[in-house]
């Protein structure tokens, strides 16, 4: 498992990158989650009204971004989780188990995570639940590895601090990395005992040895850079110590110390080449992986940003495909309203707290209707910016004596499902731009986009713009 980016400093490179990301989709994710469940007491904003369609699409953007990151990461430490013996006491054991939740955790929650962008779910948890439960998993175990780990970033946290002139990793053992290489591959730092006396870089006895060895492969040759003229010189010199022997001559140069001059500068001038090669290996290294990186985001981001649109190719949604030229997750079908969706007696129920009216579609459309350019931005990643027509939520609220800022319980004709019934704070409802609508582009709602009407307000998560209304409630 030899390599120039098996190192400590890489190690910490790739790990504050994955660490950034991770905390990216942490923040993001936990003012999604809240949204959908908030607190009593929280009020969100609702300008810009595009937040929810950035916050989200960056939760889901990083969130891809973390698996070549963390493939990285893990390639770089490999040496470490593979080390024998795998525990050398009790700290080394936990410091062991906050990794394995760490590294597993991880790997769960960016595989369903980007199942989930997908809508497929080959698991029987509950998706949302444990995604965000896991999440928390996460962040403690990185802050518990961060900690054990501290002396060893702040020794590798700069390149300058890591690699000499030359490009060679410098060894330093006392800070406590497992990630030391052999010795054959790094300077050891000053003051340190020599590079070829550590043993951090053997292999262990038996299988695992034997394995390790076959990973690694045989041994490099050493690539002599001693010029054709100096090699002449040397064999020249051979020829005429072998002559001098059998006149009883000295050897030429000897006890001068010509001899060990050239053999310390053949070893010197060996050290740069390897560094070079060194130094060439970890950048192409960073390089894969950066191409890796920048091309799975720039493949998926475009289904939530219009620039990068035209290189959308695995992402989940296309944006301005589907009915009403906005893409769909939940059908009519699927949610079983195809009959009392389109029901000639169909009527909205608005319970107020003193007045309840019905009101049937020409009823709403005489209470006045109104424009608003909002995005459809959903938890799995996709957004597109729409043109609504409705009522305003507020005048909808006044027809029944209820105040602008009054929550909200909406239930939609649905059968079943998690968001059949939800809730709307004062601050949405208050709002000037949310509407009941009954128009999207220009056209009359289609059936698979909540006909005959369907909720829409500003930085809201998709799954609670609530689709084929039945009854809304004032709930204080």
């Amino acid at each position: 498992m030899a390599s120039p980016n098996r190192n400590a400093r890489s190690a910490v490179v790739w790990g504050r990158l994955l660490g950034i990301a991770f905390v990216v989709c942490f923040g993001t994710g936990v003012y999604s989650h809240l949204l959908q469940d908030p607190l009593p007491w929280m009020r969100f904003p609702t300008r810009p009204t595009q937040l929810y369609q950035f916050t989200q699409g960056l939760h889901i953007t990083a969130g891809i971004a973390i698996i070549p990151l963390l493939l990285a990461k893990l390639n770089v430490v490999m040496p470490a989780l593979a080390q024998v013996p795998p525990v050398r006491g009790v700290l080394h054991l936990l410091e062991r188990l906050s990794i394995a939740v760490l590294v597993s955790a991880s790997i769960v929650q960016v595989g369903t995570g980007l199942l989930n962008t997908y809508q497929w779910y080959p698991w029987p948890f509950p998706f949302r639940q444990v995604h965000d439960a896991m999440a928390y998993v996460i962040i403690g175990s990185l802050i518990v590895h961060i900690a054990s780990k501290l002396p060893v970033i702040a020794r590798y946290w700069r390149a300058r601090d890591a690699y000499d002139a030359d490009g060679r990793f410098v060894a330093d053992p006392s800070v406590g990395s497992e990630l030391l290489p052999d010795g054959r591959e790094a300077r050891p730092a000053v003051g340190e005992r020599a590079a070829d006396e550590q043993t951090v870089g053997s292999y262990p006895r038996g299988l695992t040895g034997r394995l390790l060895r076959w990973v690694d492969g045989p041994a490099a040759p050493v690539v002599s850079t001693t010029s054709r003229a100096e090699r002449h010189l040397t064999e020249r010199a051979g020829r005429e110590v072998s002559l001098g022997a059998k006149n009883g001559a000295p050897a030429a140069g000897a006890g001068d110390g010509a001899g060990a001059g050239r053999a310390s500068r053949a070893e010197q001038d060996d050290d740069a080449p390897a560094g070079s090669r060194q130094r060439i290996a970890r950048r192409g290294f960073v390089a894969g992986v950066t191409a890796a990186t920048v091309g799975v985001v720039a493949l998926t981001a475009g289904q939530s940003n219009r620039l990068l649109e035209p290189l959308n190719v695995f992402g989940a949604r296309q944006r301005y495909i589907g009915p009403d030229d906005l893409p769909v997750n939940r059908t009519a079908r699927a949610a079983g309203v195809l009959a009392t969706a389109t029901a000639a007696d169909w009527a909205l129920t608005v319970v107020g707290p003193d007045v309840t009216r019905t009101f049937s579609r020409a009823e709403l459309v005489a209470l006045g209707t109104a424009t608003a350019d909002l995005p459809i931005s959903c938890v799995e990643g996709w957004s597109q910016m729409a043109s609504w027509r409705g009522v305003r939520m507020r005048d909808l609220l006044a027809s029944v004596q209820a105040e602008p800022e009054s929550a909200l319980r909406i239930t939609s004709l649905e059968r079943s499902g998690g968001y059949r019934v939800t809730e709307m704070g004062p601050e949405y409802a208050s709002d000037p731009t949310t509407l009941l609508a009954l128009e999207v582009n220009g056209k009359t709602l289609d059936l698979d986009h909540g006909f005959p009407a369907r909720v829409i307000a500003p930085g809201r998560p998709g799954v609670l713009q609530t689709k084929w209304i039945g009854k809304i409630e004032v709930i204080r």
